[in-house]
């Protein structure tokens, strides 16, 4: 059954939107406090969320804008969706650079950048931070449509399906790097499924990736994770282990005292 977290139904919004304010709000920000600056913006900070920006659902996560050390006051602001009136939320003023949700809900999902001030002048906004809830609804499954086994330079393709009539799927990897790839969904007898292909895969595609299903009306509110697929490339370990084995050589051929004060 579907979570009891209620899904408005409403037309889709383009999620370009939410980045063309963004930048607005980046020149408002600029222009507007700017006035008492000389010299122009500063550098951007950094803004991250910890442990990460996918909080399972009623779950903690702090929200960390990192400036410089001369930064005295951050601005931490919330861009709403252009289906609301208010296109910007001020959520942490002063000097304090942290903010800290401490049970996750829908409502506080959503884009999110900061900025700090110097004084005198006030940075560029950050880049922005997508905030996920998990959680709301059933897992997806997710599953290889051929040897998930593959030599650099294959090709693959995974399957995300659910009996939930999922719009939208969203593909994760869990190790580094970490790119995250959405995918409209298309009927299937008893559910909706999303295929996501992989063209010449590199050994930096190899891991574990996951999938979540989430409604247009809601993107950031996503499903449970499937089950973990395991996609291994060919090769990797030949990398991996040709390192170690060279400087095994070298140790014992040109720096014996090395390998003493290891043993």
């Amino acid at each position: 059954m579907k979570s009891s977290i209620a899904v408005a139904r409403g037309q889709r919004v383009p999620k370009i939107m939410s980045l063309v304010l963004l930048t607005l709000l980046y020149l408002g920000l600029c222009i507007g406090q700017g006035t008492r600056a000389q010299k122009g913006c500063l550098p951007p900070p950094v803004l991250t969320a910890q442990p990460g920006p996918m909080v399972p659902s009623k779950k903690s996560v702090t929200i960390l804008c990192q400036g410089p050390p001369e930064a005295k006051e951050y601005l931490l602001y919330k861009v709403s969706e252009p289906k609301h009136t208010e296109k910007k939320k001020s959520l942490m003023s002063g000097k304090t650079n942290t903010v800290t949700i401490e049970e996750m809900k829908p409502d506080q999902t959503g884009l999110y950048s900061c900025s700090y001030g110097n004084g005198e002048h006030w940075s560029q906004l950050s880049d922005p931070l997508r905030l996920v809830m998990t959680g709301a609804y059933e897992k997806p499954s997710l599953s290889s449509l051929s040897d998930p086994v593959v030599a650099p330079g294959d090709s693959v393709k995974v399957q995300c399906f659910s009996t939930f009539k999922f719009p939208e799927f969203i593909l994760t990897k869990e190790d580094p790097p970490h790119p995250t790839l959405n995918q409209s969904s298309t009927p299937q007898e008893n559910g909706h499924q999303a295929i996501f292909p992989m063209d010449h895969v590199t050994p930096t595609q190899a891991g574990t990736y996951r999938c979540y299903g989430a409604f247009s009306e809601d993107p950031y509110v996503w499903s449970q994770p499937s089950g973990p697929l395991q996609l291994v490339v060919r090769g990797e370990e030949a990398h991996s282990f040709l390192c170690p084995t060279v400087m095994a050589l070298l140790v014992q051929a040109s720096w014996p005292w090395a390998l003493r004060i290891v043993l």
